[in-house]
């Protein structure tokens, strides 16, 4: 595949923590990735993109970066990334790494300089604001909270829109852009293959005055985001062959145009989360509901029409290391049955969307959310500040449990399920956080053992996608948008037109009597017997010209 086909690519992400263990303290390593580049390739994906392996305290997971230029002794050294990166290219893996520069922990020299002395010229790499009566402003922290802290040795607050280890760099001051450019031009000279841009349209502010919600609004998409992303380009990884993605929080969808547009020369493409709010109640995360299907289709195609018709480009995807599993949210993991049928139902129907596909460690396998039924359990920040903030609102004890079931970023973040020895195969020791109670039916030695299991159908997917360009190029046409179990989409490209056709239900679906299905099969999930389409089914079809 040549760089002018990036947008066929398929992407992997690997949360290095929990991917693989080599040295038996529970924890995933670089030399874990190195030992199973063989099986990515086995996969077919194009790139693996990291989470965060730079020096950091580890508040956040490595989303607190302490320095930019240093390997987290954790995962290993400098000279194993170097080995990581040769061995994957010689499997002709690409690596994408994500970097965070919105924000720098606490523990980075530049935030420790800044509050050492209000004369410091680091003092402007960050926001500090006097204040009087509290917080300068109302503004919430992401994580919960004030998005303001207080430092008492200079009298003064900083902002932190994420956890208050996380300072938001100002990136108003010259000098803290072109820093974070010699950060990024270091790891290209390295020889990395793209970047991964974590909350990239917070990193310009407007206005700081308080808000009659939580502020977002004086930040996100703020009044210089594009100046900065194109001088970012300019400065960087524009005039290389590289493929870039930024993460966007509360965006919109003519911003996302501008973002990825070519002619702009921002980035190549766009994550949003819009679809991955439909569980939410009133735009609250942590609260126990359900999935809006008829809401996910409309978002999902409002993004597929918008952002195709603008000429920009979106990333596509279920999960990651910020989302629970999605066969466990949008499917059905109550049985096997249901397992392993809504698992590569919701593989299809996404795959065959326009954009980039996204692959998140053990989603090809039907990996689901853990169910733990203790706050003991959990080890993520958000979700254990989450846990006190219901607490104080006086939620009960199980309630909280289940609707951190539902949400928590923990979810994800269990080790991969290599094999149904102990400790799933991951590590010789104890694992960092539990792994759930299935790895030993749910692991990849089996699924690469069956031929009919969920790995083998995002194998086939990689594959048609290489193989056809109207899954990359062609046209989108939303269809039966008001069906409450069915979704339904055309692609068209050059005279040819494909049909697929997904059953969100268990229960078996009886087709709209005026669709054409009349065609060859491309590929197919469950089976369409008497104009009903099987519980969880889905199909492709090359319809007849």
């Amino acid at each position: 595949m040549t760089q002018k086909d990036w947008k066929k690519s398929v992407v992997y992400q690997i949360y290095p923590k929990s991917f693989n263990d080599t040295t038996g303290n529970g924890e995933g390593d670089l030399n874990g990735i190195i030992e199973k580049l063989d099986y990515l390739q086995y996969l077919g994906v194009d790139y693996i993109w990291l989470t965060p392996i730079y020096e950091s305290p580890m508040n956040d997971n490595g989303y607190d970066i302490s320095n930019y230029f240093k390997i987290n002794e954790q995962f290993g050294t400098l000279e194993e990334f170097e080995m990581l990166v040769t061995e994957a290219h010689r499997r002709d893996l690409k690596v994408m790494l994500d970097i965070v520069i919105n924000h720098t922990s606490t523990e980075h020299a530049w935030f420790k300089e800044a509050i050492s002395s209000k004369d410091n010229p680091y003092r402007d790499y960050y926001f500090f604001r006097p204040s009087q009566y509290g917080p300068p402003t109302n503004w919430e922290s992401k994580f919960g909270g004030n998005a303001w802290k207080y430092d008492e040795a200079t009298d003064e607050y900083y902002l932190h829109l994420f956890d208050v280890t996380q300072a938001d760099l100002n990136w108003d001051n010259k000098e803290v852009r072109q820093s974070l450019y010699d950060v990024v031009n270091h790891w290209i000279n390295f020889g990395v293959d793209g970047f991964r841009f974590d909350v990239i349209n917070l990193i310009s502010k407007g206005e700081f005055k308080d808000s009659p919600k939580i502020g977002k609004e004086f930040y996100t998409d703020g009044p210089r985001v594009h100046e900065y992303l194109h001088e970012l380009n300019r400065e960087t990884f524009g005039d290389k062959e590289m493929m870039t993605v930024g993460e966007m929080s509360s965006t919109t969808i003519d911003n996302c145009i501008n973002y990825t547009r070519p002619d702009r020369q921002e980035l190549s493409s766009v994550f949003n989360f819009h679809h991955l709010k439909v569980d939410y109640v009133d735009g609250e995360k942590w609260s126990n509901a359900k999935l809006d299907f008829l809401k996910l289709k409309e978002i999902l195609m409002e993004w597929q029409v918008g952002i195709s018709q603008g000429g920009g480009w979106n990333a596509i995807f279920w999960c990651n290391h910020d989302q629970p599993r999605v066969v466990s949210r949008f499917g059905d993991d109550s049985t096997e049955e249901n397992r392993q049928a809504s698992a590569k139902m919701l593989a299809i129907a996404l795959h065959m969307l326009q954009g980039t596909p996204y692959i998140y460690q053990g989603e090809e396998i039907g990996m689901t959310d853990p169910h733990f039924n203790s706050i003991q359990q959990y080890r993520d920040i958000e979700s254990l500040n989450a846990y006190t903030n219901l607490k104080n609102k006086g939620i009960a004890e199980d309630e909280i449990l289940t609707i951190l079931g539902q949400k928590s970023r923990d979810n994800s973040r269990t080790p991969i399920q290599w094999t149904a020895g102990r400790q799933a195969g991951f590590t010789t020791g104890t694992p960092w956080i539990e792994i759930p109670n299935n790895y030993k039916n749910v692991n990849v030695e089996a699924a690469i053992e069956d031929d009919y299991s969920i790995l083998q159908t995002y194998r086939q997917l990689i594959a048609l996608r290489h193989e056809h360009d109207i899954i990359t190029y062609g046209e989108i046409e939303p269809l039966y948008m008001e069906h409450p179990q069915l979704f339904i989409y055309r692609r068209h490209y050059n005279n040819q037109s494909w049909l697929v056709i997904a059953n969100f239900s268990k229960e078996a679906v009886k087709l709209p009597e005026d669709l054409n299905t009349t065609g060859d099969i491309i590929m197919q999930n469950g089976s369409i017997e008497n104009g009903d389409i099987s519980g969880f089914g889905a199909i492709v079809i090359e319809l007849q010209a």
